[in-house]
């Protein structure tokens, strides 16, 4: 399996200029937990995750490092800390040493890059250009899709199959989350993902099977928490 068989395509961007509030917002509605930042070319300029939003001055959440660790602390880390505890938009607060991968990445490869680095996800750039994101969630989606063979890698018509479905779903308005992923080996095709909605769910059924070549459509969807879904 590659990099191309298990990653989100439909990735949500966000502009280098948007605003900390309005980011933390686009992370709950979207039921993500990191988003790419992209200039008007589509080119990733930078990360912004939950992390990076996690201590802010104004909820006095800050890391407040006594005089003593000081002394082991360079003016590079201390002015990193103050830029994503006081920075007011994307560009400011971002992770901007971009950690990426192409298309045809093996997906031992990719684990053992989250791994190695110690992050949760990785963009996938092909040509320059942002085309989807591969997650530690993804990873697992490969794995559970393998069952008891192994994670054996689709035929060209799978492929084929998976571009067919996500073509299709990429034009529906009605999908709530942009972590919705497509798992298809011999026909099958599993889904995974979040939903609003027993009737989106039941949409995304019906969407998915009556793809012409789809054998058979396995439900994974969890259904988001109210209380999310109004935050």
């Amino acid at each position: 399996m590659r990099a191309s068989d298990i990653m989100t395509t439909k990735v949500v961007t966000i502009s280098p200029d948007l605003k900390v509030d309005e980011i933390a917002r686009v992370l709950l509605e979207k039921g993500i937990s990191a988003v790419p930042v992209a200039d008007e070319n589509g080119k990733v300029l930078g990360i912004v995750s939950e992390g990076d939003l996690l201590r802010r001055h104004e909820n006095h959440t800050e890391r407040r490092h006594s005089s003593w660790l000081s002394l082991f602390t360079s003016s590079e880390d201390e002015a990193r800390d103050y830029a994503k505890t006081h920075g007011m938009t994307a560009a400011q607060v971002m992770t901007d040493k971009i950690i990426s991968v192409d298309e045809e990445t093996l997906v031992g490869d990719i684990a053992q890059l989250l791994e190695k680095r110690r992050i949760k996800r990785v963009p996938v750039i092909q040509d320059g250009k942002l085309v989807g994101i591969v997650s530690r969630a993804n990873l697992l989606h490969g794995l559970a899709a393998s069952k008891d063979a192994g994670p054996a890698a689709p035929s060209v018509d799978d492929r084929q199959l998976r571009k067919n479905i996500l073509a299709k779903l990429e034009n529906e308005n009605w999908i709530s989350h942009g972590a919705l992923n497509v798992i298809v080996t011999s026909g099958a095709v599993e889904l995974w993902g979040w939903v609003n909605s027993e009737d989106e769910r039941k949409a995304l059924m019906i969407a998915v099977e009556t793809v012409e070549g789809v054998t058979s459509v396995e439900d994974h969807l969890g259904m988001v928490a109210p209380w999310v879904q109004g935050a």
